[in-house]
């Protein structure tokens, strides 16, 4: 008889052998932080990730910090300070990267409702963060 497994058994089975699959869940749980700021899902996706690659012990020495900041990191109810998460991503193979939430056709003082701030004049209103791949194999 098959042994079922749990979601978490499968994400950390998957994540460990695939990083582009947990770079493609933290993208995810990025997007629905830009989307309507759960916090708690983004860390959540933090969280599989980096105990699939090993743990909170084995990434905070890969990143060079103490293990009880990155648990600290993790178990806030604040969203990761952005030098912060940009040297756990890049830990974990990845890194922050700006892309266009419209198509170069759209117009420069669009709108949207998820984003109703009137940019800058000479700021592109069409960017967004999202993680990208700089590194996919694991050390």
């Amino acid at each position: 008889m098959r042994k079922l497994r749990t979601l978490h058994e499968f994400l950390m089975e998957r994540f460990a052998a695939d990083m582009e699959e947990a770079i493609s869940y933290l993208d995810v749980a990025l997007e629905e932080y830009q989307e309507d700021g759960d916090t708690p899902f983004f860390v959540l996706g933090l969280q599989h990730v980096i105990e699939a690659q090993g743990g909170v012990s084995e990434v905070a020495k890969k990143i060079g910090i103490a293990p009880q900041v990155l648990s600290d990191v993790l178990s806030s109810e604040k969203a990761p300070r952005l030098d912060t998460l940009n040297t756990i991503l890049h830990g974990l193979g990845c890194r922050l990267s700006i892309q266009p939430l419209y198509d170069a056709t759209s117009s420069l003082h669009h709108t949207d409702e998820n984003y109703p701030v009137t940019p800058r004049e000479n700021a592109d209103p069409n960017l967004e963060i999202s993680t990208e791949s700089s590194d996919l194999r694991s050390t």
